[in-house]
């Protein structure tokens, strides 16, 4: 080992030193296995039992990174149980066989509660410590019913979670991540977007009808005890494709990998350059080394199948169904007192809660407009002698609004092309993909601007609950625009004629007219 890492493993040692071999590693030390590979067995195995974690050793007994000081990654998640989960995973089977796979049958139907963090192996009991303490803190006011909305878009499907019980949930969250900093020392970024659930994400769009008739036939309201748990995986291969083995293999030649059914491979799709047709270079998940290997012996795996489960609180039942404790995790300390929250453990969660769900202002640039793509002449390029419109081009609008002074007045104030619409529509997919809320809306009264709004609302299906609050002072003209005066713009009738969700009760906040005031600009004359 290099020095630094003799030093890590010096100071681990140390540590264990005071506090007493566990349980689960005496036995590890006795058949001879140094400390820092013991607990990164036990690490890997989720400390269930000291002979998994043998087993895992004498697996990886010729793993060349045996001796590294790389820890796991651990994230908490909250799960369904009972009737919930076996609709859900019914919509799993039948949206793949119907839809093909999607990204989200790569992982287990959960609501992410923290990112992913590390933590170094000889602390992992400290995280269940944290586990138990948040969820015996919460445990008297988690919701009996976690209430589950429908929410759908052209990538995305999934329930969301919202108003109080989405509060106490997020609750739960911060706790956890104050406690691990407390006990492990990690930093925990909790979940502070709109939970979630998903269903399909990132799937084929004409498939979303099929899928939303799968996911009405779930009903979330039946019966289910929500359980909080902790995983761990090898943060190595995040990136990594994961294969399973179908066959056993043996290798014909020292760089190759010996399989057995049901190994798991970590395959990067970058470093495949130097393999010959039909064959792949990857990892075993099982020993750890790497060869190459025949890939028609292996399918796709889920990047979820390669996660450790290490352990679980069922808010129901308030209690660990799962743990199996050694000396330091006895059932003696599960019937202890938890400690009392003192004044400053509330101040501090406030405090964090009050960080995390402040209120964000979102500044979004409009679609890409007409006459940036055919220039000032555009209008000019689709319109009769009579003044009507007419397609020229398929990135031209499918039509124009109609407007009182004609058609003319689109000259100064242009539509979003059709790839500005697309735009539009994947800025409001992907807020609906991070879980932002959006309370309301505040618009340009330029065209471009107005419907770019109105296609954002639409992929959150906010278009019917969330009028467009049209303000003028944000309007900017003086870049593209040419002419002294502003141009003519849509007023809010011909806006809600034309099918905009705009507010006719809405009054303006600022409204500065540059041709009303003459200002002086250093070098340019006047406006």
């Amino acid at each position: 080992m290099a020095a630094g890492e003799t030093q890590l493993y010096a100071k681990v040692s140390n540590k264990l030193k005071v506090r007493g071999p566990s349980l689960l590693l005496e036995p590890l030390l006795g058949m001879g296995f140094p400390v820092h590979t013991a607990l990164k067995a036990l690490a890997a195995t989720g400390r269930k039992t000291a002979e998994e974690a043998s087993d895992w050793l004498r697996c990886h007994r010729n793993d060349p990174s045996l001796d590294d000081p790389i820890p796991q990654e651990y994230a908490l998640f909250l799960c369904p149980t009972g009737s919930l989960l076996e609709q859900l995973q019914e919509f799993w089977r039948e949206s793949k066989r119907q839809c093909t796979k999607n990204r989200a049958h790569e992982i287990f139907p959960h609501i992410t509660l923290c990112d992913f963090f590390t933590c170094e192996d000889h602390k992992v009991e400290c995280l269940y410590e944290a586990l138990k303490r948040a969820g015996d803190r919460i445990r008297g006011s988690f919701p009996l019913v976690v209430p589950l909305a429908l929410h759908s878009s052209i990538s995305y499907l999934g329930f969301f979670v919202n108003d109080s019980p989405a509060d106490v949930i997020r609750e739960f969250a911060t706790t956890f991540a104050m406690e691990v900093a407390v006990l492990a020392d990690c930093t925990v970024k909790p979940c502070a977007k709109q939970l979630h659930l998903t269903l399909a994400h990132k799937f084929y769009p004409h498939h979303q009808r099929t899928l939303e008739q799968l996911a009405r036939a779930i009903h979330p309201g039946h019966s289910c005890q929500w359980t909080a748990v902790l995983y761990s995986r090898d943060m190595r291969f995040v990136h990594y494709q994961t294969l399973r083995a179908l066959f056993q293999y043996k290798p014909q030649n020292e760089d190759e990998l010996t399989l057995s059914p049901g190994d798991y491979i970590f395959v990067d799709p970058t470093q495949q350059e130097e393999t010959s047709e039909g064959w792949v270079i990857g990892t075993s998940q099982r020993t750890g080394c790497r060869g190459f290997l025949p890939e028609n012996y292996t399918e796709q795996a889920n990047e979820s199948d390669t996660w450790v489960k290490h352990r679980t609180y069922t808010f129901s039942l308030a209690m660990d169904l799962v743990s199996r404790k050694d000396g330091e995790a006895s059932s003696r300390r599960n019937g202890e007192p938890h400690r009392p929250q003192t004044p400053r453990d509330v101040s501090s969660i406030q405090a964090l809660q009050a960080t995390i769900a402040r209120k964000s202002v979102l500044v979004v640039r409009h679609g890409e407009r007409v006459d940036q793509i055919f220039g000032k002449s555009w209008l000019q390029q689709c319109s009769t002698p009579d003044g009507k419109y007419y397609r020229p081009d398929l990135n031209f609008p499918y039509s124009l609004p109609r407007r009182s002074s004609g058609i003319k007045d689109f000259e100064n104030d242009p539509p979003l092309s059709s790839c500005g619409v697309f735009q539009s529509r994947m800025a409001g997919e992907a807020l609906l993909d991070s879980g932002i809320r959006i309370t309301s809306v505040f618009t340009s009264p330029a065209l471009r601007c107005v419907q770019t709004a109105k296609h954002i609302l639409e992929e959150l299906k906010l278009e019917k609950t969330i009028k467009i609050r049209v303000e003028p002072g944000i309007f900017e003209w003086t870049k593209w625009e040419s002419g002294k005066t502003t141009p003519t713009l849509m007023t809010l009738d011909e806006l809600q004629e034309a099918g905009f969700n705009v507010s006719m009760d809405y009054r303006f906040l600022l409204w500065v007219c540059a041709s009303a005031k003459k200002i002086k600009r250093k070098g340019n004359g006047t406006w």
